[in-house]
């Protein structure tokens, strides 16, 4: 036990030292992925248009983070990532409504143009796969 209280004063002091970063790397304790928020895509702001009914947007993106009292036509989507000791990610969307209609929507996630996207593709592929030969045939070929 001497010993450790010995060696401890030490260990506090190289914690410090830029010249020795593993050490604070495994002593560091570890870090769980956090997500909060309504994770949006861009698939699920181009399914977006205009004139889309408050009901048909809480279906394309989820129920809104934030429903403001105060703003009751405007929804907000806040989506944030922190990632173990890595920055936080943070994205927001705003959709806007008058008369019950969706009006715009603002925000950090876009949808991609329709002229640029490429077609889709195909989700699964149909591969045939020839029958094996028989065995006499086989032993046909090689003699």
């Amino acid at each position: 036990m001497k010993r450790f209280l010995l060696f401890l004063p030490f260990l506090a002091a190289c914690s410090n030292t830029p010249q020795i970063p593993q050490i604070t790397n495994v002593l560091s304790p570890y870090r769980i992925d956090v997500r909060q928020g309504n994770f949006v895509t861009q698939e699920m702001v181009a399914q977006l248009k205009p004139g889309l009914t408050r009901d048909q947007v809480r279906f394309i993106l989820g129920s809104p983070l934030v429903a403001d009292m105060f703003h009751v036509d405007r929804w907000d989507y806040v989506y944030r990532f922190r990632h173990g000791h890595e920055e936080v990610q943070q994205r927001s969307l705003a959709v806007f409504f008058q008369d019950n209609k969706l009006t715009r929507v603002t925000g950090d996630v876009v949808a991609e143009d329709s002229a640029k996207s490429e077609a889709p593709k195909p989700a699964a592929q149909v591969i045939n796969i020839p029958a094996p030969a028989a065995p006499d045939a086989v032993g046909q070929e090689k003699k």
